[in-house]
């Protein structure tokens, strides 16, 4: 069966504005609500940064009572994956057991260098990532840690995030509970990377239906307003996967990418967008 969620950046929106967001979200029968790790504004018109994001994944666990609660995906380079388990596992608490953990690799050089933090080639940044995972390798190292308090659940479900297919597919399907593709690729594209990670989890004799596979899909009023959101992102990244047209078009676009094999399907955008292509998809869905 699909989750359905959303995944909206809280970039630009006050702090009202963003708790009434989630809560109308929760409302409207969604089962998770998640924002990005950004620091400045990644998509166009965006006036201000985001909220920080490990207090929003904080915050998000008090405003709701219902939702999985995320953030996709933690920059290995921003967060020390250990540090963040501590954090994870205090929202764990404050949520009654909802939270999600993540980590990607990152890719906002701005960002980086903005806060003087190094930004090696991609792939250190995946090792990095690969080692961040399991906590040990050349880049982090731990000598008699453990988390201060045990998460609620007995296990917090860990995303790897990326479209890699030589190394973060991969690894997604050695140490994941769930692998998360971001906005952008067709269902046709999802499709073949889906396949990537079935194969990967065949190889090393994993079960392919234990790994969860998350799509972000764009809901947009017409071709016009895709272009004029979507402006630092590109309009030909992402038009792949955003949708518009009828209802029954919509409609088609998501079954779409759950015949490509997502099992999740999260409705990306921004907290300033407002709820209103949620609540027409959220009808359609009967959700």
């Amino acid at each position: 069966m699909t989750l359905y969620g959303v995944h909206a950046g809280t970039e630009g929106s006050s702090i009202e504005d963003v708790l009434a967001y989630w809560r109308k979200v929760e409302s409207l029968g969604f089962g998770w609500i998640s924002v990005w790790d950004h620091f400045y504004p990644i998509m166009r018109g965006g006036s201000a940064g985001s909220f920080e994001s490990v207090a929003s994944q904080a915050a998000l666990a008090m405003a709701t009572s219902r939702v999985r609660v995320g953030v996709l995906v933690y920059s290995v380079g921003y967060r020390h994956p250990a540090v963040l388990a501590n954090a994870i596992s205090t929202i764990d608490h404050l949520s009654g057991g909802r939270a999600e953990a993540s980590l990607g690799a990152g890719w906002a050089k701005d960002e980086y260098d903005a806060y003087g933090l190094a930004f090696p080639g991609v792939g250190e940044r995946i090792d990095m990532l690969a080692e961040g995972v399991e906590c040990q390798g050349r880049h982090f190292q731990l000598k008699d840690a453990s988390l201060g308090m045990r998460p609620a659940q007995p296990r917090v479900p860990v995303w790897v995030g990326g479209m890699g297919e030589k190394r973060i597919v991969p690894l997604a399907a050695r140490v994941a509970d769930g692998w998360d593709s971001p906005l952008g690729p067709s269902a046709e594209e999802f499709a073949r990377k889906v396949s990537v990670l079935e194969r990967e989890c065949e190889r090393i004799g994993r079960d392919p239906s234990s790994i969860h596979r998350s799509a972000h899909i764009g809901l947009v009023k017409d071709e016009q307003e895709l272009r004029e959101r979507f402006g630092t992102y590109g309009y030909t990244s992402v038009a792949g996967s955003v949708l518009f047209g009828s209802d029954d078009q919509v409609l088609d676009g998501v079954k779409a990418f759950e015949r490509a094999g997502a099992d999740q399907i999260l409705f990306a955008g921004a907290v300033r967008e407002g709820t209103e292509q949620l609540e027409r998809v959220a009808a359609s869905l009967n959700i």
